[in-house]
């Protein structure tokens, strides 16, 4: 039998001639005949197994968005941003990779999570795992000492996405910070009242911050018992508890991390409670807590803490919860993170604009192009968003129809008798109301009837 590469050869030059036949409008016994040969050959031929068929997907854990996701999230960063404006933050960015010896070390059990790159020249790098160290990597480098930044931007992990569903390797994380020496816990309560002003304004449901201090961990593992050697990998368990019950937690800490039963059961007696001001006065007068000089320290801070929260009018959104722990090395004070209240909302069916296009330039009649490009170059001209359709003479019905579609609010039309007028006819999409405007007041009247902000959501 012949080899691959043959039979590749012969079914090609047998295709060959199949095609001659037709052009030479051969007999259909003749053109059939040939055919069967050619099927016979690659009946022979048969599937290639060293190909794998090819399938257009994702990497495990990444996803596309689509335009009305991305017009969605595009009004969350413009919230979010806004809020971070008016505090005064300033907005830095950093490179997507770092070196790997910046990173290592900084995130505890999570640096396996890193993701490393191939050596490339001599420098070891990897993928940013957060925005936080480089921010830090970052105020080295350039010797500042003070500053109140944003950063919004991708970062990676390498999770399993089978074994960690709803996890995923590349996210945006949204980072604000107030680097600097101040008074405590000034600076922290502007950045929890963010946080609510944040969540406020995107109307996603009710919301509760919990607050902790690593300070204050720290201390109720020591008075409770736990080695030094264990309190990172201790906490890292403990700050499961928002997702596991206590049993799971507690199975880990003896069964896995070498705790003594008795010393889990005495940490356990903390980190289940929750509360407000009332609870930090009652741990302050704990009797093993209140000798430990961390845990005062982390108390006695959190106590100012919350009086800064009740002048911010915020108190109400906060609560104080032992089992908030964080995992990541670099936590060494007040920790906090916002939770809802209820599952989170259906997404609404309504049509999202993914477009803020103001008005699109059209023609009632054929042989207008050229008057639609100057007109639309016009309104560029003038900062007015605007488009057309990309066809010589494209009907009317179908200009207006895709208007609606697009959530465009306003057709400006070119017709024969505007253009000997010196008008062009505007038209409400919404209303389908029209009148002419004379051509020199387009882009004011354009400005004056979209003033009002464009709703994406």
């Amino acid at each position: 039998m012949a080899d691959r590469a043959t039979l590749e050869d012969l079914v090609r030059l047998q295709g060959e001639r199949v095609r001659a036949l037709k052009q030479q409008k051969a007999s259909a016994e003749q053109i059939e005949e040939e055919v069967a040969k050619l099927l016979k050959l690659k009946a022979q031929l048969g599937p290639d197994e060293g190909k794998q068929k090819f399938v257009l997907k994702t990497p495990k854990g990444t996803r596309d968005y689509s335009p009305r996701q991305m017009a969605v999230r595009e009004k969350v960063f413009d919230v979010i941003i806004s809020c971070f404006k008016r505090h005064g933050a300033e907005v830095i960015d950093t490179p997507v990779f770092e070196l790997k010896e910046t990173l290592t070390g900084k995130y505890g059990e999570d640096s396996k999570l890193i993701y490393d790159l191939k050596d490339q020249g001599g420098e070891l790098l990897s993928l940013r795992y957060d925005l936080t160290v480089p921010f830090a990597r970052y105020l080295a480098m350039n010797k500042l000492t003070n500053i109140k930044r944003y950063h919004i931007a991708k970062v990676y992990r390498r999770d399993n996405p089978a074994m960690t569903r709803g996890r995923y390797r590349e996210f945006y994380q949204c980072d604000f910070d107030i680097a600097g020496q101040f008074d405590p816990m000034i600076p922290d309560a502007e950045c929890l009242k963010i946080m609510c002003e944040i969540l406020s304004s995107l109307q996603i449901g009710d919301f509760l911050v919990k607050v902790n201090d690593r300070r204050i961990l720290d201390g109720t593992f020591a008075v409770c018992g736990v080695p030094d050697s264990k309190f990172r990998t201790i906490c890292s368990s403990v700050d499961k508890l928002d997702k596991v019950s206590w049993e799971e937690v507690k199975s880990e800490m003896v069964g896995e991390k070498g705790l003594a039963p008795e010393v889990a059961d005495r940490i356990g007696d903390y980190v289940q409670q929750h509360g407000g001001v009332s609870l930090v006065e009652q741990l302050l007068q704990d009797p093993k807590l209140s000798q430990n000089k961390q845990a005062l320290e982390g108390l006695g801070d959190l106590k100012l803490l919350f009086e800064y929260l009740t002048l911010f009018g915020i108190a109400d959104k906060i609560s104080f919860d032992l089992s908030l722990a964080r995992g990541l090395d670099y936590y060494t004070g007040v920790i906090y993170e916002a939770v809802l209240l209820q599952p989170p909302a259906q997404a609404l069916k309504e049509k999202v604009r993914t477009t803020e296009t103001q008005v699109l330039v059209a023609s009632a009649q054929k042989k207008l192009l050229e008057e639609r490009l100057k007109l639309i170059s016009e309104l560029w001209d003038a900062g007015i968003k605007a488009e057309l359709l990309y066809k010589k003479n494209p009907k009317l019905l179908n200009q207006l129809q895709y208007c609606e579609e697009a959530g465009i609010p306003l057709v400006a039309i070119i017709g024969e008798q505007e253009l000997k007028d010196g008008v062009i006819k505007l038209r409400s999409v919404a209303s389908r109301e029209e009148v002419d405007v004379r051509r020199e007041d387009l882009v004011e009247e354009i400005k004056r009837r979209t003033s009002q902000p464009l709703c994406i959501c």
